[in-house]
């Protein structure tokens, strides 16, 4: 199966709302409850997907370094468990502890909230501003499975570091690339 870029959501749009369950938890969340007033990181991630697997324990670095600094971090899975089971909410719990996830990790079973954001790959990132406002969304950094560049996840901590020292975020985004969302047949 090829590898899908993101679609690059508008830089400056408003972070549609929702309302999830925390598979960790079990308790429903809202974007308004979980945003930061400095940034929010939210990250479309699964299990199952070797692109998200790359990455996953920069996943929990990332949430570490800056978790401490004000921002938040969330992530949501948005695939078809029925035909993707290891992405069910069942092996999200059983993923996230095992790696510690210290964010939620939402699951998004009618597809709605990857449809706001115009996800199309897992993973693919977004960053909102204290206001909510779209300051970045791509890549991680420039790390893919087998092109034995390091996982250090650059291009997010550029783009925080800019938000957290009061300067712009750079323009230029790379998009993410990873495994296609697994939408639901219609």
């Amino acid at each position: 199966m090829p590898a899908v870029e993101s679609n690059m959501f508008p830089l400056g749009e408003k972070a549609p709302s929702f309302e999830l369950v925390n598979v960790i938890t079990g308790k429903t969340v809202r974007l308004e409850d979980v945003k930061s007033e400095i940034a929010t990181v939210i990250m479309f991630i699964c299990n199952h997907c070797p692109f998200v697997k790359h990455v996953q324990e920069e996943l929990v670095r990332l949430a570490h370094d800056y978790q401490p600094k004000g921002v938040s971090f969330i992530a949501i899975n948005s695939n078809d468990v029925e035909k993707y089971p290891d992405d069910s909410p069942e092996k999200m719990k059983e993923i996230a502890e095992q790696l510690g996830y210290p964010f939620p990790y939402l699951f998004d079973e009618t597809q709605e909230v990857a449809k706001a954001y115009q996800a199309a790959c897992t993973p693919d990132f977004y960053i909102f501003d204290g206001e909510l406002q779209c300051v970045y969304r791509g890549q991680l950094d420039d790390s893919r499975p087998g092109n034995e560049i390091p996982v250090t996840g650059s291009s997010i901590r550029a783009a925080l570091d800019a938000l957290l020292s009061g300067k712009p975020v750079p323009k230029e985004q790379k998009p993410s690339i990873g495994c296609s969302i697994k939408w639901k047949e219609k």
